[in-house]
């Protein structure tokens, strides 16, 4: 049962995210195993919320029933977590919890997170997107940990700070088709600042692109210093450990990258790297794991606290 639920897992994140599927190649296969139906889990209730299939497409009523989709998730998970789950998704999600000792709360931070989508939030500061960026990506980081075997509180902070860079950058990619969504992630502050709007209706339209792009490489900036702080975390993983996280980061802060060279135009088409310079800076990743003991701390003053 546990090798179909990994298989089902591998093919999830391979369809998913093809930046994951690639930095998760040189994980151990237990840990590759348990994270994959992690992954699976996470992207399955993402859809269900968002109305979409592995993170793309969107029906146009997605935002009808979402509160009682999530009411679904909850209950699906919590039958999972005491042992009563029935679909495949789930049981990987129980068999991961179970065998590396993850806090139940854990999961529900997740749901708490698409329950801030089903309410329709409105991110006004900096502050207000770190903790919606938490809820949906820094607890993946902190439970990605846990299956590589870290309990230190210091190492899981670095973890957190590592899932709200990738959420911050992906942000900053979508900001277009978010707003034809109708959702606004980027800060009004950040916004407002810049001179763009803060209407979805108004932010699509390309000649606010420019504004939008000035306030997105702000965004940008506050996640290079996440990513910064992430990079410290790497020392206290198993090499192939901190080579998968070391690989992962530098492929996903590659988006950002892209995004700020190529201006407001970038938005023409999905904002990302080729295949082959993905493979280049995932070989280079091996690096910095092979040298993680003299990686310096990073500062995390003022930084996103998540709960205790």
């Amino acid at each position: 049962m546990t090798d179909t639920l990994a298989q089902q897992g591998r093919a999830s994140i391979k369809a998913g995210s093809k930046s994951f599927a690639l930095a998760s190649k040189v994980l151990p296969p237990r840990i590759r195993d348990d994270a994959s139906m992690l992954y699976a889990w996470c992207r399955y209730c993402d859809d269900v919320i968002d109305g979409q299939e592995m993170g793309h497409g969107q029906v146009e009523d997605y935002r009808d029933g979402q509160g009682e989709r999530l009411e679904e998730l909850r209950t699906k998970t919590t039958a999972a977590l005491a042992g009563q789950a029935t679909d495949p998704i789930f049981q990987g999600l129980a068999k991961v919890m179970e065998r590396n000792a993850i806090p139940h709360r854990h999961a529900y931070e997740l749901l708490k997170g698409f329950e801030m989508d089903a309410a329709e939030r409105v991110y006004r500061s900096v502050d207000d997107i770190l903790d919606y960026s938490y809820h949906v990506a820094g607890v993946v980081g902190v439970m990605m940990a846990m299956i590589m075997g870290v309990r230190d509180e210091a190492t899981l902070d670095r973890a957190s700070d590592l899932g709200l860079a990738f959420q911050l950058t992906n942000i900053s990619r979508d900001v277009i088709d978010d707003a034809k969504a109708g959702r606004v992630f980027v800060p009004q502050d950040l916004l407002l600042a810049h001179g763009a709007p803060i209407a979805p209706d108004l932010l699509m339209q390309p000649q606010n692109w420019p504004a939008a792009h000035l306030a997105t490489v702000d965004l940008l900036d506050v996640a290079e210093a996440y990513y910064a702080s992430a990079r410290t975390g790497i020392r206290e993983l198993p090499f192939r450990c901190a080579w998968a996280i070391s690989a992962a980061l530098k492929v996903y802060r590659e988006i950002g990258q892209v995004l700020r060279r190529g201006g407001p135009d970038a938005w023409q088409g999905r904002v990302g790297a080729s295949s082959a310079r993905k493979m280049r800076l995932a070989l280079r990743a091996g690096g910095p794991a092979l040298l993680r003991a003299t990686v310096k701390d990073a500062p995390r003053d003022g930084f996103y606290q998540r709960p205790s």
